[in-house]
């Protein structure tokens, strides 16, 4: 926990978590924001990649290809990959989409390592509530033939609930066979705040009345 505590810490101190009253998309009212955006300077994105190389090398994961959707999980996706491999001696080739087809020179949707028969392939994102942007990658990964995603690495789960009762991420993993790894999850920052106090029981009830079981 004390690994999972000091990125909580990095979140906050770079702007990227912040507690308050704030709306998601979908309309909820929300007591906490996780915006990966406020992430500006080489030194947070070479601690944020680390944070993530450390969960893929506890992991044991094996995979070929590390894939970031574009547009966030462009700078993730190579900054992971070059903390893997200097922090971890660990090699993986990487790629990322582009939002349009290059319709000159080589074209193509794909920057880096282009997939092909037989690669595995793990996701980087950022943070996951309803899983779309993972569905939408899924989706690009189905143009490739005999390739199989098998893990998912998120800075944070919301934990909220999907369609029925279980995650969004719960949900995505069994249906894809996928295996899911958060750096942190939301039940795990509530747990990091005061005992008492009114950010930690704002989170809790956002978590009871939203969250998956």
């Amino acid at each position: 926990m004390e690994t999972k505590t000091k990125f909580i810490e990095f979140m906050k101190a770079a702007g990227v978590l912040t507690l308050g009253d704030f709306t998601t998309k979908s309309g909820r009212k929300t007591p906490y924001f996780i915006n990966t955006g406020n992430y500006r300077t080489g030194e947070q994105l070479a601690k944020l990649g680390e944070y993530y190389a450390r969960t893929i090398a506890a992991s044991g994961e094996k995979f070929d290809i590390l894939f970031g959707p574009a547009y966030k999980g462009i700078p993730l996706v190579a900054v992971t990959a070059a903390a893997l491999w200097s922090g971890h001696g660990i090699n993986v080739s990487y790629a990322f989409n582009r939002k349009e087809a290059k319709d000159h020179g080589e074209g193509g949707v794909i920057v880096g390592a282009t997939p092909k028969a037989g690669d595995r392939i793990a996701i980087i994102e950022d943070v996951t509530t309803a899983g779309t942007s993972v569905r939408e990658t899924l989706a690009i990964m189905q143009n490739f033939e005999d390739v199989k995603v098998t893990a998912l690495f998120v800075s944070v789960d919301r934990c909220e609930r999907g369609t029925g009762e279980k995650s969004a991420l719960r949900e995505i993993a069994e249906e894809y066979g996928i295996r899911v790894y958060p750096i942190v999850t939301s039940r795990e920052i509530a747990a990091t705040l005061p005992a008492g106090g009114a950010e930690r029981a704002a989170m809790e009830a956002y978590l009871a009345e939203y969250g998956a079981e």
